[in-house]
């Protein structure tokens, strides 16, 4: 079978709703009926046909071409299977994701991978604020998985965190971490101000010498045995994180955020 591929026609003035089309809800669906399925498009319906082109039948593997950054909630809740999208994508994308692979080559709005649970999520370009967080009124962010962007995000990337793996290629804004209760942010760019703010527990791996609040203890510098494993765990990732040359083991340890419990840790690369 050839993948199910949505080409859009137009780009509409109001948001889209793309959470009905999604690999597990589509399973054992003809692409005569998927083409009548109803999308939230501002405050009416429209027809998926209406808004998009439609090809193939292998609806495990799905590709949604000239994406746009009003294509709100792709792969809500992505069970399983795999969908790429060629072009931006707007809020929520891949919000709740248990499973599967998702890849994005354009940019990606806010919330990106909010609530994730597991699966591998990829981001060619940028993303906005709160990738990986919890959502407004939640406590509970990422809870599993791996997030890998290859440009910037915006602030509050791993806001809630409490779980899984998130590698960032370029820039993260402020308060990276915020609020953090485990998992592992790695960030090879620049870091915004009020990195770690009020984290419990986690990792945070950085590349580059970050600024501080006073409540982040300077512990020394050290040799981890973790960190060479933890490298070899990316080499499958296409990523640069999977390069030799991104490896170390030899970093300065700060511990924090000692406003809070304070059993989280800033690793700088020496």
């Amino acid at each position: 079978m050839s993948m199910l591929t949505f080409t859009v026609k137009h780009r509409t003035d109001q948001r889209v709703d793309m959470s009905p089309l999604v690999c597990h809800l589509l399973k054992g669906m003809e692409p005569a009926e998927i083409a009548k399925l109803e999308l939230q498009n501002g405050k009416q319906k429209i027809q998926v046909q209406e808004l998009f082109n439609i090809s193939g039948s292998d609806t495990q593997n799905i590709v949604i071409k000239n994406s746009f950054a009003k294509l709100d909630f792709i792969a809500k809740e992505l069970t399983d299977g795999r969908m790429t999208v060629e072009g931006d994508a707007g809020a929520y994308f891949g919000m709740g994701m248990k499973s599967g692979e998702l890849t994005l080559d354009g940019n990606a709005g806010l919330y990106a991978a909010c609530e994730m649970k597991n699966g591998l999520l990829t981001i060619d370009g940028n993303a906005g604020d709160f990738l990986g967080a919890a959502l407004p009124g939640n406590k509970q962010g990422m809870k599993g998985g791996t997030v890998i962007v290859k440009g910037d995000v915006g602030q509050r990337a791993g806001d809630h965190m409490r779980r899984g793996t998130m590698l960032i290629e370029g820039d993260a804004g402020d308060y990276c971490g915020s609020r953090m209760i485990a998992g592992t942010i790695a960030v090879m760019g620049s870091t915004g101000r009020f990195l770690g703010y009020a984290m419990q527990r986690g990792t945070l791996l950085l590349w580059k010498t970050p600024q501080l609040s006073a409540t982040f203890n300077d512990c020394g510098s050290h040799t981890l045995a973790f960190l060479p494993i933890l490298f070899k765990s990316f080499v499958k990732f296409d990523s640069k994180f999977a390069a030799e040359s991104a490896a170390f083991n030899r970093v300065q340890r700060y511990g924090g955020d000692m406003a809070e419990k304070g059993r989280a840790e800033v690793l700088v690369k020496l």
